[in-house]
């Protein structure tokens, strides 16, 4: 093969490749609680319950998080 075609070979990968590259970013506050879902347990048992489910979202990041409690309530059952 030509030095040339091998060229525009690579340029063409190349520029498939990108194109191909999604550009997707994750959105960071579609992947982190929010601090107002954790005022109290009713409010962050309702934030749960009104996520999607959907397999292709990225999953939530929990790092830190701490579920607030109650100690006069009884336990919400989270239902769809």
């Amino acid at each position: 093969m030509h030095a040339t075609t091998l060229g525009w070979m690579a340029l063409a990968t190349a520029a498939l490749l990108t194109a191909c590259g999604g550009g997707q970013g994750v959105d960071e506050e579609a992947t982190t609680v929010p601090a107002s879902a954790t005022a109290t347990p009713e409010v962050f048992t309702r934030y749960a319950a009104e996520l999607p489910p959907d397999e292709q979202r990225e999953p939530l990041n929990v790092d830190g998080l701490s579920p607030p409690t109650s100690e006069t309530t009884e336990p919400s059952p989270i239902t769809r």
